[in-house]
């Protein structure tokens, strides 16, 4: 199911992150329930993380960075900068917390505004060092304000509270829940009803058998693959991931999703690149070594239907696919990021599939983006759009170690109808990261007028901290 989700900040400490003043919106005006609109403004904002960001001279204690959407798309100076340090968000930041490692949209407390669920697992919890906390942000009229922390439930089973998360409706009864991971094998669930002051509305404990490989759950993501109108869950692991499908008892086992000879973790995204009602899943393996692929990475498509998805792919994907650009090698890491979102604008769900370790030309590991349009049968291979730093109109030049696609997101953040592309380079400038913002198209992403934001630019040190490493809206 797609969930439709609908105070001011202090100065960071010490860390020479200069906050910007949002206009408030009208009193009289209510909030648009749309997905990730913190503000209510009837425009998806963008979360853009820095987890290794330093934040008043502690290292890695982490940022997130909101940029508003408007008619205009988004812009650095319509944004707001929140790490531990900012007024109302609970906890201290504090070295190694990296906070914004995973994030999460939904309207958790069903005020009409989406929230922003953050997720810091090097969090130490009294002396249990690296348990982990996930804080949830509150929307406003004046965007995300304040915080409120999730209790976890089991700190003795596991680390890494909340070191992946999702938000979806698992019961039915139209509030968005928080799904939430860690290095254990058990997936938490919060009921939707949390508050300010701290109820959590109820949770769940879904128990999985994810083989984490010492790494638990590491991506989790929702969807409504058998198309009930309510949401699916995705849990993926070191080896494997696991589909939990919802029906009248809750979520059960649906599917186990095998990675073959890879030791590498899974991305995961939930679209509807067919158009006929029901959501895909997408499962991209980026050192993929069981023969789809040759170690270069590969993307499979699982798809939706009113008996959920089968345990065996409809389409697999790799460079040595006829007309995907480049040739499939080894350690190319196609399938390190992937999103789902309707770029061109027909009514039919496209792919952004980062290839983050590509080397081209001279430059080793600098990366590059894919996007594959969706058809009624399937993902098309012909007409793929390729993107990378020496593409003209893209900002920036290909170097070693860029890292460009680590992340990817889809979203519709000018309200145009098509799906705008943002692109997260984690290692940029030795580290600093980096983000880039492609307007959606009727012909694709558009590569006239892109857009790239460093860490200077919205209000975070030159250091950065690796920002861009993860993307939700």
């Amino acid at each position: 199911m797609r969930i439709r989700t609908t105070a001011a900040l202090a100065a960071l400490v010490a860390a020479g992150l200069t906050p910007l003043t949002l206009p408030s919106a009208p009193a009289s005006a209510a909030p648009s329930g749309l997905q990730g609109d913190f503000n209510g403004d009837g425009y998806r904002d963008l979360a853009v993380s820095a987890p290794a960001a330093p934040v008043g001279g502690y290292s890695r204690a982490g940022t997130v960075v909101t940029l508003y959407g408007s008619a205009s798309g988004v812009t650095s100076g319509h944004r707001k900068v929140l790490s531990q340090s900012s007024s109302g968000v609970p906890g201290a930041a504090e070295k190694y917390d990296l906070f914004g490692n995973a994030t999460a949209t939904g309207d958790f407390n069903g005020d009409g505004y989406a929230d922003l669920a953050v997720g810091s697992p090097g969090e130490d919890v009294g002396d249990d060092t690296s348990g982990g906390t996930v804080t949830l942000l509150w929307g406003s009229a004046s965007g995300l304000s304040g915080g409120t922390t999730v209790p976890d439930p089991a700190p003795t089973k596991h680390d890494a509270f909340g070191q992946s998360l999702a938000a979806g409706d698992f019961n039915g009864d139209g509030e968005s829940d928080l799904a939430i991971g860690s290095t254990g094998t058990a997936v938490w669930i919060y009921k939707g009803g949390m508050t300010k002051a701290g109820g959590n509305g109820g949770k769940l404990s879904l128990a999985t058998t994810v083989d984490g490989n010492g790494q638990g759950v590491y991506q989790l993501v929702s969807g409504d693959l058998n198309g009930d109108g309510t949401s699916d869950l995705a849990v993926g692991g070191m080896w494997s991931s696991l589909v939990y499908e919802s029906g009248p008892t809750g979520l059960s086992l649906a599917a186990t999703l095998d990675d073959g000879d890879s030791s590498n973790r899974q991305h995961l995204a939930i679209g509807d690149i067919t158009g006929d009602g029901y959501d895909d899943f997408v499962f991209g393996s980026p050192y993929d070594l069981n023969g789809w692929a040759s170690g270069g990475g590969s993307v499979s498509v699982f798809r939706g239907g009113v008996d959920g998805i089968s345990e065996e792919p409809n389409q697999v994907i790799n460079q040595s696919t006829s007309g995907i650009p480049g040739s499939d090698e080894y350690e190319d890491a196609f399938g390190s990021a992937v999103s789902v979102g309707d770029v061109d604008g027909d009514g039919l769900a496209d792919v952004a599939i980062g290839s983050s370790d590509e080397s081209i030309g001279s430059a080793t590991t600098t990366g590059q983006v894919f996007v594959l349009r969706g058809t009624p049968t399937g993902l098309s291979t012909s007409g793929v759009q390729n993107v990378h730093q020496d593409t003209a109109g893209i900002p920036g030049a290909n170097e070693d170690v860029d890292r460009f696609g680590w992340a990817v997101q889809l979203a519709d953040v000018n309200a145009d109808n098509r799906a705008d592309l943002f692109i997260g380079a984690e290692h940029e400038n030795d580290g600093a990261g980096a983000l880039w913002y492609l307007r959606g198209t009727s012909a694709g992403a558009g590569t006239s007028g892109v857009t790239s934001y460093g860490p200077g630019s919205v209000g975070l040190s030159a250091a950065g901290g690796s920002f861009g490493e993860a993307l939700t809206g």
